[in-house]
């Protein structure tokens, strides 16, 4: 390929990946032939992955303008012409630094003009020369060369060499279809080697690198070598290729042959009066589908797909396909329904078994059983639809029971159990499930979670709803819009059944740590249940009556053989776990009971008591302590609450005053937005109040007030530690430290208004677990405190506060004196 336009794959390649075949013919030589006459200077045609070797004829089709004017002027002389070889074929226009150093000087042997303008010439290459200064470049490259001989004795170990190398490359020939049969022959009858290497590499496959390496190789014996190595490789790649088309032929052979003996087998068969397999298996079918009882949709469906499977041969890709459809359509659980007699009081039982407290979620199962009881006995000729089952979803922090509690529901009343984990799911198949024209397409993880139950009306548990995730294929949180609506979910169309399927009977139940990601349109279809985090005496109770049997069974021991005092467990609550829920709570239970049971694998004897004292031996020292005293130990410190989604926390906001050359106010902590704009509300009103906070009216000039939230690698944001902030300002400003055992939350105004918040039952619980036994709230959320337990409100104490100076009165003391 010379330099020229690369537009035309015609114009760009030749015959055999880029490199035809080398023609030998007409240029046979012996060493001792006349070498032909190469003057010094030639004009230099640059050649783009072609490489023209000495003895043969190579085609190659010229385009550019510079060499065209090459061409025509070589015709008029004596058609000599050195050819090298690119280093790089994108450059249009190579110049000296970017062709190889060593060529072929070369011939014209024959010219064709085409009648877009480009030349086609076929080139006789004569020596291997060498370029040692190119004196030209314009119109075309002229070079100074030099004709360079290879080291060259015909010994025993050369002819050897070449005789392997011949045989070599006519087992290629004969893998290859593409190279003809007589260039086999041809290299067979040569005597010179040098003329048999030139043959064999312009003729098989090579890069152009390794092309040029064997054209610049000293001496024949190389040369030889290397080709060697090269017709190795390239056998091996062959003889692989034609063993996997080998395989795949015979794959076809046995499948037809295969096929052939099944229709005989059919026919022998017909003739006995003895039914085939597939026969037998689509009667099989049909049977079972006689049994099952479908909607008429649906035995419309298994009908047709039945049809067609009787007249598809056994081996069509879609047999199988069928076969599994029908198979699934008849393993559904059509109107079966495994809800027995409702037992209410047994009912109730069975949730008070598995789950301590959650009367809210108890009463509200309970009053779904007393309706459904009441219209059974009342309204028996009611349709099912009327008995409307409802979606519940609980929201609460991790380790609450959410997930138990749909355990608990099922066998309180009498149903199966499925799950569902929605968590990470961002595909809408997930839920609908696919369509049968894709390959490998299955049904939905509803309608597979309910073949599982084996039952149409389970309760089904749609686990972390709230972390549903939308990608390409689709919104996975629309598709569940149908599954949990009661006036469509009667007829849920999954996409591989498409046929629809009652869901009206099923009892959804899900789960989410938090309301905030659930979509809108999804959570309006669902009865909000939250499910906070538990009281000291809560999990205290919860580890008597659920953990400690539990963690007993699961580490082999018996009741007798070890007792946890309930001061024990008061210090493992305290001091081991501080989490709403009761998961880490009953690892570490788990722990303690693992280290007595090595005790009596290790041959001591019990029963072992586990006291308050004893933790520090099976536990190691306490992860949590009070540190609100320790860190409250001067002024401009106050203690928020604040809520997460995996239940209440407490935060401490510090702040600092340095003098400054302008009124600043510095905010860190990764702080949000919100809660950026609380802390500019809180420093307006502290220095708005300074006279009633008994400080100048000018403390804060020429001031850098510094708010700091310490947890900076956790983003936080939100209204609600207003309060705080101001407290913290107050204090460093007046002196005056804020108490200890006191937390507080609530959004202020510029004006001092307190304004009610969110989350007040998990925020009062983790004061609780904090060991802060006073806590401001807003007036305004005083009913919240109904949800909290009777226990819990005799053990706190609650000031509800109006405004920002009902704050300070209760959160600051008198000032202290620091040391300095």
């Amino acid at each position: 390929m010379t330099e020229q336009e690369n537009t035309d794959p015609a114009d760009t390649q030749t015959p055999e990946d880029k490199q035809a075949p080398a023609t030998n013919e007409g240029s046979a030589r012996d060493e001792g032939d006349n070498r032909p006459n190469i003057p010094g200077s030639l004009p230099l045609l640059p050649l783009k992955e072609v490489i023209v070797y000495p003895f043969a004829v190579q085609p190659f089709l010229v385009g550019q303008p510079r060499s065209v004017r090459l061409i025509d002027q070589i015709m008029k002389t004596d058609r000599l012409v050195a050819l090298v070889a690119q280093k790089d074929s994108s450059i249009e226009q190579p110049g000296p630094a970017d062709i190889y150093t060593e060529g072929t000087a070369g011939r014209i042997a024959q010219l064709l003009r085409r009648p877009d303008g480009t030349i086609m010439v076929a080139v006789q290459g004569l020596e291997r020369i060498r370029v040692t200064e190119v004196t030209q470049e314009e119109p075309y490259l002229v070079a100074n060369i030099e004709v360079v001989h290879e080291e060259h004795e015909e010994t025993v170990e050369i002819e050897a060499m070449r005789r392997n190398v011949v045989q070599m490359f006519q087992r290629l020939l004969s893998l290859n279809q593409q190279l003809p049969e007589e260039l086999g022959t041809y290299a067979t009858s040569l005597t010179d080697s040098r003329h048999v290497t030139y043959l064999i590499a312009g003729s098989i496959r090579m890069e152009l690198a390794v092309r040029q390496e064997i054209l610049e190789l000293p001496s024949v014996r190389e040369k030889l070598v290397r080709l060697t190595d090269v017709l190795s490789h390239e056998l091996q790649v062959l003889e692989l290729g034609h063993k996997i088309q080998t395989q795949a032929q015979e794959t076809m052979t046995k499948a037809q042959r295969e096929y052939f003996l099944r229709e005989q087998l059919r026919a022998i068969q017909q003739e006995l009066g003895e039914e085939d397999d597939q026969v037998a298996e689509t009667n099989r079918l049909r049977e079972q589908a006689a049994e099952v009882v479908l909607s008429e949709e649906a035995r419309k469906q298994v009908e047709r797909e039945l049809g067609r499977l009787e007249r598809l041969p056994p081996a069509s890709p879609e047999h199988s396909i069928i076969r599994t459809y029908i198979e699934l359509m008849l393993g559904l659980p059509w109107r079966v329904y495994t809800e027995g007699e409702i037992d209410v009081p047994r009912a109730r039982q069975v949730l008070d078994e598995d789950h301590y407290d959650l009367e809210r979620i108890k009463d509200r199962i309970l009053e779904y059983l007393a309706v459904r009881k009441l219209k059974a006995q009342r309204m028996p000729d009611a349709e099912h639809a009327d008995l409307r089952v409802p979606i519940l979803c609980f929201v609460g922090p991790p380790g609450v029971g959410k997930t138990s509690l749909g355990q608990s529901i099922a066998r309180s009343l009498g149903r199966k159990f499925g799950r569902m984990s929605l968590g990470g799911v961002r595909d809408e198949a997930e839920v609908r499930g696919h369509r049968r024209t894709y390959i490998g397409a299955m049904p939905g993880r509803i309608i597979q979670g309910l073949t599982r139950a084996e039952s149409a009306d389970p309760v089904f548990m749609l686990d972390e709803v709230d972390k549903l995730s939308i990608g390409y294929q689709g919104d996975p949180s629309a598709a569940l819009l149908e599954v949990l609506d009661p006036e469509q979910n009667h007829t849920f169309r999954d996409n591989y059944l498409d046929v629809p399927f009652d869901l009206s009977r099923v009892m959804f139940i899900a789960t989410a740590n938090t309301l905030d990601t659930i979509p809108a349109p999804l959570r309006d279809r669902m009865e909000i249940l939250e499910l906070s985090g538990y009281t000291e005496e809560e999990k205290l109770r919860i580890a008597e009556q659920y953990l400690i049997p539990r963690q007993l069974r699961a580490n082999g021991l018996q009741p007798e053989e070890v007792t946890i005092s309930e001061d024990a467990l008061r210090g493992m609550i305290r001091g081991y776990t501080r989490e709403a829920g009761v998961r880490n709570l009953e690892r570490t239970i788990g722990t303690l009971l693992r280290k007595v049971a090595r005790r009596y694998a290790e041959g001591e004897h019990g029963p072992f008591l586990v006291t308050e004292t004893d933790l520090q031996e099976y536990l190691r020292r306490p992860f949590f302590e009070n540190e609100a005293v320790e860190r409250i130990d001067r002024p401009g410190i106050a203690t928020g609450l604040v809520w997460t989604p995996v239940g209440g926390d407490i935060v401490y906001v510090e702040a600092s005053m340095t003098p400054s050359d302008e009124d600043r106010l510095i905010l860190t902590g990764q702080l949000g937005d919100v809660m950026r704009e609380s802390a500019q509300a809180a420093l307006t009103y502290v220095r708005s109040s300074a006279q009633a906070l008994g400080l100048s009216p000018t403390a804060f000039d020429k001031q850098a007030v510094h708010l700091h939230v310490p947890g900076g690698a956790v983003p936080k944001d939100g209204p609600s530690a207003g309060v705080t902030m101001a407290s913290a300002l107050a204090s460093v400003a007046s002196g005056r430290p804020v108490r200890s055992d006191v937390a507080m939350t609530g959004e202020i105004t510029l004006r001092g208004k307190v304004l009610p918040v969110g989350g007040i039952k998990e925020k009062v619980l983790a004061a609780h677990r904090a060991g802060l036994r006073t806590v401001i709230l807003p007036r305004r959320n005083e009913r919240d405190l109904e949800d909290l337990p009777e226990e819990l409100r005799r053990e706190m104490t609650f000031v509800f506060a109006d405004n920002v100076d009902d704050v300070f009165m209760t959160a600051l003391t008198e000032p202290a004196i620091v040391g300095v």
